[in-house]
């Protein structure tokens, strides 16, 4: 076996541990959500299990990852990002990032309905900031009830209670950038130069 290959085998170990680490989760947790018990999730990331396709799947699953992510494999030359949509409350999310641990980008189309739908408030662990491209979004953040169109951007903390739907039935386009772990997206503006040149 080559001394890459061996290389690339050692450093899954603790590029497991520090992705569920960075993720908040307990052992207990990731072996609940994959199937995979907790032992031997310990010896994987200790790197006293040696990581297999068996083992590295539900992995990448629970971390909505590529698996070359968690094996460290280098990018081919082929730059193009190939978009595997989530479809998750009747809503289709695009991943337009594919970099663990930090801030993620998604566009996220809401379908047209025949009747407007009932909030469904969710809560979870991070911070979001969304981007309305086309459409009237309705966003329901404890207790305001908001309507967004085209153009307008609004940031929330994730643990309060909130709902995306369309505002008027019809379909909605939105960019989101989520940061799982309160991490905020930061706007930064030139001041024009007053002076004519």
């Amino acid at each position: 076996m080559s001394e890459d290959f061996e290389d690339v085998l050692h450093a899954v170990g603790p590029r497991l541990r520090a992705l569920r680490r960075h993720r908040g989760l307990t052992l207990a947790e990731l072996a609940g959500t994959t199937g995979v018990s907790e032992s031997t999730l310990s010896r994987l990331e200790s790197g006293q299990r040696r990581a297999s396709l068996e083992l590295l799947l539900p992995l990448a699953r629970a971390y909505d990852v590529p698996l070359d992510d968690l094996v460290g494999a280098p990018r081919t030359g082929d730059p193009r990002i190939h978009l595997s949509p989530i479809h998750r409350h009747g809503m289709t999310f695009v991943p337009l990032s594919r970099r663990t641990g930090s801030m993620q980008a998604y566009k996220m189309l809401i379908p047209s309905t025949d009747r407007p739908l009932e909030p469904d408030h969710q809560t979870h662990d991070g911070h979001e900031w969304l981007y309305v491209l086309t459409g009237r979004l309705r966003l329901v953040l404890g207790d305001h009830d908001l309507v967004l169109p085209a153009g307008e951007a609004a940031e929330f903390d994730t643990a309060l209670p909130h709902w995306l739907g369309s505002a008027d039935g019809k379909a909605v386009e939105l960019l989101i950038l989520f940061g799982r772990h309160g991490e905020r997206a930061h706007l930064r503006a030139r001041a024009r130069s007053s002076r004519l040149r």
